[in-house]
């Protein structure tokens, strides 16, 4: 199943000539997950690989211009292209209230269009994966966002299987689930030694704009990749304070206390360039990435190796 991760947005409060507003999207096999909806964000996608194909579900963090003012524009542009589909946007307590002063400008729509509020700690289940929403410390009510995938059972031995008579066939499916099978001989046979280690599904987080919190540490252990922001460097730790964001190097020691295997940094200020940005947090953690707009990252499966940050790779090649 690939994973990966398209960055729309990467900037701060305010765009750039280069950085769009707060958006990411991540691709599941063929699922579409939307974090976040800055202004221009259906303009990115019509200018990545995805394209602006339905989303399947889009997730707020909070109710804040730079994360939502998007929305308008990518929900009529659905309705313009007939879409049937129902969609369902997430997001903290009080996103109910943002949708309804925006009414007169989304105006009525063609499709099924849902707006839940989740608590922090809330799941939406969604098969072999689930999407939790994280507390997280902001000026107004705010989550974060992880993707969890469900762990994957240990490789099955055929050739093991078949030396011990086991039939092709849906008993090697219950063997890997780890259920132990009679053969019509009456032979029993236990998935010991046939299926090895249980294989841990893949997760990634998504801080949205936030003061350092431990519920993001907590949800970050062992992750595969953590989305932070940074709109400040460490000198400015005040302003990040009364602004409730975080620094570089505050997101690189969250990133170190979760042991994530990849930071990514993201809502960039203009007032600090990434290389600046990027030199604070590697003091702290090993393996940070600050991705500009339409940069993507891969993340395999474990056994398959390291998530990589692909530079230009959510532009389509012949862009």
């Amino acid at each position: 199943m690939d994973l990966d991760v398209i960055f729309l947005g990467t900037a701060g409060s305010v765009p750039s000539a280069t950085r769009q507003t707060a958006a990411t999207l991540v691709r599941r096999g063929g699922e579409r997950i939307l974090i976040d909806c800055g202004e221009g964000t259906q303009r990115r996608l019509m200018q990545s690989v995805a394209g602006l194909s339905d989303i399947d579900i889009i997730l707020i963090t909070h109710g804040h211009a730079d994360h939502i003012l998007g929305l308008p524009g990518l929900l009529r542009t659905f309705a313009l292209r007939e879409r049937t589909a129902p969609l369902a946007l997430y997001g903290p307590e009080g996103i109910k209230k943002v949708l309804r002063d925006l009414d007169s400008v989304i105006g009525k729509l063609p499709y099924p269009f849902a707006v839940v509020e989740v608590e922090p700690g809330g799941e939406i289940a969604s098969g072999d994966y689930r999407l939790e929403a994280i507390g997280t410390r902001h000026r107004v009510k705010s989550v974060g966002w992880a993707l969890i995938e469900d762990d994957r059972p240990g490789r099955f031995d055929v050739d093991r299987a078949r030396e011990l008579g086991v039939p092709n066939g849906p008993l090697y499916g219950q063997l890997q689930r780890g259920e132990t099978i009679t053969l019509d001989d009456g032979t029993v046979v236990d998935p010991a030694g046939l299926v090895g280690e249980t294989r841990l599904g893949r997760t990634l987080v998504f801080s949205g704009d936030t003061r350092p919190c431990d519920a993001i540490v907590a949800r970050a252990v062992d992750c595969d990749l953590l989305v932070h922001e940074a709109t400040f460097l460490d000198e400015d730790l005040e302003r990040a304070r009364e602004t409730q964001h975080s620094t570089a190097r505050e997101a690189a020691e969250i990133a170190v206390e979760a042991r994530a295997r990849m930071l990514a940094l993201t809502h960039v200020s203009m007032r600090s360039s990434p290389k600046q940005i990027k030199a604070e947090a590697e003091a702290i953690h090993d393996n940070v990435v600050v991705p500009r707009d339409l940069d993507l990252i891969e993340i395999p499966f474990r056994e398959r190796g390291e998530a990589r940050l692909i530079k230009n790779g959510g532009r389509p090649e012949d862009h």
